[in-house]
């Protein structure tokens, strides 16, 4: 009967029950026993009472061959539809307990831990200041200086007319980029100030000469200092010179006065000197005991100066000379003698004026007196022997910012010649010398 029911056949017995209905079974079992109770109580198992007559159409189908619908698939839950956690209400009177790693630790380790931080905290702390002040400040300062020693350098060679300079700029800006001292340090100022004003300089000297081929150089590192200058001479200068010469001078065209003094031959060079010649000036001051002494210092007053013209005392031009030579031979008591005399009476400076006066013959007069002090001062240089206290007229040629100076100081000034500008007697000497 429950075959009947079911729908099972005897030959199905031994098969296997289909896994794959998926509970669909229940709602056919409802329905056939829904049928049963239909035909046992002569009403149809439908709802509608317009088809109760009607024969109820059985399926010819066999169980096996139905339908079986698909598996609803399962509904996924999204991340954020997932529940979240949540603490479990704390009970009433219960005392809250610190979480995590105190649940774990003694109270005692904890102390211990807890100390064990503040203690490294302090060492770490003392560590960092003791590196701050004992290594990170003195090499800050360190680098500090070494920075301002090289802007002050910058700033030394880099000024006047070069003020300016785009190069200086640059050099600043690398000199602060260093980072150590060495670095700081190894940046090279000298070179392009040296580069920089040399072609400064030669582009005055070309634009401050004058009509005679001079120039004028106005040097003021400690002092100020005036020196004339032919321009090939100043050329070699500029050229063999640096930046710490070149920054500190200036170019000038000539300024000069002519200035004659009256000095004695101590003071002339030891009389000398001759026309053309260049001298620097000395002051040379009075010492307590009444004697001189020169000023201490290695730089001239004046440099450079121009002898225009050098006179000597008339007293030098009083000739009264007079020479015997005898000679006498005796040959078998024959004596044979001669006698030669030779006498000079004459006075320079009246010849000069005869000469002057057309009265004698001007060009046999002018051969004779050609440079006649200058000749006698080189006679008394060769022979050793001089008139020492000779006094000469000297007319320098000196910028007029020294005209002042020279006129007060005539009686303490001594006239030197640099033997780089030395003249002929003096270079055939040095050659003669040290050839």
């Amino acid at each position: 009967m429950l075959d009947k029911i079911l729908g099972k056949k005897k030959n199905d017995k031994d098969s296997p029950p289909n896994l794959r209905k998926n509970g669909k079974s229940d709602s056919d079992v409802g329905e056939r026993l829904k049928g049963v109770v239909g035909k046992i109580t002569g009403k149809g198992g439908s709802d509608n009472p317009d088809k109760k007559d009607e024969p109820k159409k059985t399926s010819d189908k066999k169980p096996s061959e139905r339908k079986i619908p698909k598996p609803m698939p399962k509904p996924r839950i999204k991340p954020r539809d997932k529940p979240k956690l949540k603490t479990p209400p704390q009970k009433p009177g219960s005392v809250k307990k610190p979480g995590g790693f105190s649940r774990r630790v003694p109270e005692e380790d904890q102390r211990t831990l807890i100390g064990a931080a503040v203690f490294g905290i302090i060492l770490i702390v003392i560590v960092g200041a003791g590196y701050y002040f004992l290594v990170y400040q003195p090499y800050q300062e360190t680098l500090n200086a070494a920075k301002n020693t090289k802007f002050n350098e910058v700033d030394s060679y880099f000024k006047g007319a070069l003020a300016l300079y785009p190069e200086k700029q640059s050099l600043l800006a690398q000199i602060d980029a260093a980072v150590t001292p060495e670095e700081a340090l190894a940046v090279d100022v000298l070179g392009p100030a040296t580069a920089a004003w040399r072609e400064y300089q030669l582009q005055q000297l070309k634009e401050k000469r004058d009509n005679y081929g001079r120039i004028m150089i106005v040097y003021s590192a400690e002092e100020q200092k005036n020196v004339l200058m032919k321009v090939d001479t100043a050329q070699k200068f500029i050229q063999q010179s640096d930046a710490t010469v070149l920054a500190n001078m200036e170019l000038q065209t000539p300024d000069t006065v002519a200035v004659p003094i009256i000095i004695t031959r101590l003071q002339a060079a030891g009389g000398l000197v001759t026309v053309g010649n260049m001298v620097d000036v000395y002051l040379r001051t009075a010492a307590d005991n009444n004697t001189t002494a020169t000023t201490n210092t290695s730089s001239p007053k004046i440099s450079g100066a121009t002898v225009l013209a050098i006179l000597r005392a008339k007293d030098s031009g009083v000739i009264d000379a007079y020479i015997t030579r005898s000679q006498e031979i005796s040959i078998n008591q024959m004596i044979q003698s001669s006698t030669q005399d030779q006498k000079s009476t004459s006075d320079v400076e009246q010849l000069l004026r005869a000469a002057a006066s057309r009265n004698w013959n001007e060009a046999e007069i002018n051969s004779l007196l050609q440079s006649y002090g200058w000749r006698l001062s080189d006679f008394e240089r060769a022979s050793n022997l001089g008139e020492l206290d000779a006094q000469y007229l000297v007319l320098l040629e000196v910028p007029r910012e020294d005209v002042g100076f020279l006129i007060q100081n005539m009686d303490s000034v001594i006239l030197t010649v640099p033997t780089q500008q030395a003249p002929t007697w003096m270079s055939k000497e040095l050659q003669r010398i040290y050839g």
